[in-house]
């Protein structure tokens, strides 16, 4: 018997329309804006978009403490900081890209942090007083300033 049968037995060709769909519409109700039903589309009620994005990891905006600094949006904030000398500064990169910490100016300065991954931090003790200029090596667009007092 087969397919065959199972046409013949079905009594033909399959129904077209929304019935067709497992749409049927109520006593008293169209189906506005699809094939068989009444009503123009523009009387179809429109549904808000409630859907979220799925919440996702970030770090916070803003340092942790006084004596730190975030590495965000690929600049470093604060991008002046002024401390006491013997205070430990501390940069944690925030972004999903890898940055450093370095000193400016060709092998001066004291700063010369491994490079970060995201979430990842350099600690540094000033003893010196002094303006301490610095970069992020492979992006050295991105520069700050760390002053220290007696």
């Amino acid at each position: 018997m087969g397919a065959l049968g199972l046409v013949t037995a079905c009594g033909g060709p399959p129904p077209r329309g929304p019935a067709s769909r497992g749409i049927t519409p109520g006593a008293g109700q169209t189906l506005p804006g699809r094939p068989g039903g009444t009503g123009p589309a523009s009387s179809i009620p429109v549904m808000p978009n409630t859907a979220t994005a799925p919440p996702t990891r970030s770090a916070p905006a803003t340092p942790v403490g006084p004596n730190s600094v975030a590495i965000k949006n690929f600049a470093f904030h604060p991008a002046a900081l002024t401390v006491k000398a013997g205070t430990t500064v501390t940069w944690t990169n925030q972004d999903p890209e890898p940055h450093t910490v370095t000193s400016q100016g060709q092998g001066q300065g004291p700063l010369r942090s491994a490079t970060l991954a995201s979430g990842a931090s350099y600690p540094y003790k000033f003893t010196t007083p002094g303006t301490y200029k610095y970069q992020c090596s492979i992006h050295p667009f991105m520069t700050a300033t760390v002053t220290v007092t007696q």
